[in-house]
C-alpha cells in the first residue's frame, strides 16, 4: 500500500497526515493508495499527479544524495510548491531541509530518473 496507508490528499487538504481506509482504495501505479474520505479518494482519482508524494514516494533526501530509500515516515513530511515530499525521519528536517528545500529538490530531480530506472528494472526482475 502507497504512504503505509496513509491519505495522500489529506496533506494537502488537512494540512496533516492522516491515516487512510482500506474501505476507501483506488488502485494507481501498481499501489493501493488508502483514504480518509471518499471526496479524498475521488480528488486523488481525478489527479493523482497532483496528490501522489514526489520521487515515488521515496526519501527525497536519499533521493537527493543518492541513498534512495523506500523506507519513509508518513509523519515526516512538507509541501513545498504544491508537491507533496515524504522523508525517512523527522530527525534534522528542519536543520538538513527546511532551511534551503530548492538545491536539496533540484538535486533529487536530476537523481530520480536514474534511482526510478533501477527500481522499476529490479521490480521486473523480483516478478
Amino acid at each position: 500500500m502507497a504512504i503505509l496507508g496513509y491519505d495522500p490528499v489529506a496533506y494537502f487538504t488537512d494540512g496533516r497526515p492522516t491515516k487512510g481506509s482500506p474501505e476507501i482504495a483506488k488502485k494507481w501505479l501498481g499501489a493501493t493508495w488508502y483514504f480518509a474520505s471518499a471526496n479524498h479518494r475521488d480528488a486523488f482519482a481525478s489527479e493523482p499527479v497532483r496528490y501522489a508524494p514526489q520521487y515515488g514516494g521515496f526519501c527525497t533526501l536519499g533521493t537527493a544524495f543518492e541513498q534512495a530509500s523506500a523506507n519513509i515516515d508518513p509523519e515526516a513530511w512538507r509541501i513545498v510548491d504544491g508537491k507533496l515530499y515524504l522523508f525517512s525521519g523527522k530527525e534534522g528536517l528542519e536543520e538538513d531541509f527546511d532551511a534551503a528545500p530548492a538545491p536539496i529538490i533540484a538535486k533529487a530531480d536530476a537523481q530520480w530518473p536514474g534511482i526510478e530506472a533501477k527500481e522499476f528494472k529490479a521490480r521486473a526482475g523480483a516478478n
